[in-house]
């Protein structure tokens, strides 16, 4: 039994049941499916049109995934922790890394469910890799702003855990940005003030670096994408006066803007270079992180999470028909 939103069920949910189906959310010109495995965005549309690279089946380029307990890369799928040593799986053989987390595979549980919102959660297994069991819980709401999601994970266990957060989403205008891109048709605003160095691993080298005047100068007004090659990690975020992040992506008819709150202090971005065939350059992956890659060894902006200790992380999707900057 899913319990309903202010509502308590009709008995008590059992863990260990799951609910396979797409999970439907619709409010008004908003609609958007959310995969139980993962808990992955799997579509998001407004007034018909796709704010999101969705997927059916099975998902490609970690489209939509939740990626945690660590986002991005792990240099060497080793690292310390507590004067302790951990390794886990590689799961990049190309840099020999591990990335985005542990629970993208799982089945997640529906915890409640509406018309317009719904929860899920899941208790990730500790490992030898990963010995810090954790309790992570994601709401998906849809308003009529858009969607926003909020994620709390719990410490489950009885030493502390570390800890990072991100989330994988493409946004997409529809056509695919290298068309849009060498039409001119495609404007990119990010508003971060530095980015992350990498080797040719994709891990960081040194210390964030200013992006004034640089290729990395994405601060608004929008600039065009062009050829820019994204695979980049900025921080230094400029905000609103609610404490939030805003990346717009402006084609001829619409814009799609994917906001963060201030726990995530980071925002890595992809443009799909590395991709084949049709997918090649065709989204652009906006990816909200509360660390940098490979924070696991180098405790920049890690989360210590002490037993018994909650942390909480929101971010959101919306469009409008804003004209595009000249």
């Amino acid at each position: 039994m899913i319990a309903r939103f202010g509502e308590a069920p009709d008995q008590p949910i059992r863990k260990g049941v799951h609910v396979s189906e797409v999970l439907e959310l619709r409010n008004g010109d908003h609609h958007a499916a959310v995969d139980p495995t993962g808990a992955a965005l799997r579509s998001l549309t407004w007034a018909g049109r796709d704010l999101v690279w969705p997927y059916s089946g099975r998902p490609s380029a970690f489209q939509g995934q939740v990626l945690a307990p660590w986002p991005n890369r792990l240099r060497g799928a080793r690292y310390r922790f507590e004067g302790s040593e951990y390794r886990l799986p590689t799961a990049e053989p190309g840099t020999g890394a591990a990335i985005h987390g542990l629970v993208h595979g799982l089945v997640w549980e529906p915890v409640a469910v509406a018309e317009h919102e719904v929860r899920l959660g899941v208790d990730v297994p500790s490992g030898e890799g990963y010995p810090f069991p954790l309790r992570l819980e994601i709401g998906y709401r849809l308003g009529s702003d858009g969607l926003t999601v909020t994620t709390e994970a719990t410490n489950t266990g009885t030493g502390p855990a570390p800890f990072g957060l991100g989330f994988h989403p493409y946004l997409t205008l529809g056509a695919p940005l290298r068309d849009l891109a060498a039409r001119g048709e495609a404007d990119l605003s990010v508003p971060a003030g530095a980015y992350q160095p990498v080797d040719d691993h994709l891990l960081p080298v040194g210390a964030p670096v200013p992006v004034e005047g640089g290729t990395f100068d994405l601060r608004p007004p929008g600039r065009a994408l062009g050829g820019t090659v994204l695979d980049t990690a900025f921080t230094d975020l400029g905000r609103d006066g609610d404490g939030r992040a805003w990346v717009w992506l402006t084609g001829p008819e619409h814009r799609v803007g994917l906001w963060c709150d201030r726990s995530f202090a980071w925002l890595q971005l992809f443009s799909a270079d590395s991709l084949d065939g049709g997918d090649h350059r065709a989204h652009l992956a906006v990816e909200p992180m509360t660390c940098p890659p490979d924070a696991f060894n180098s405790g920049v902006d890690l989360i210590r999470l002490a037993p018994g200790s909650s942390t909480r992380h929101t971010f959101g999707i919306t469009a409008d028909h804003a004209t595009r900057l000249a």
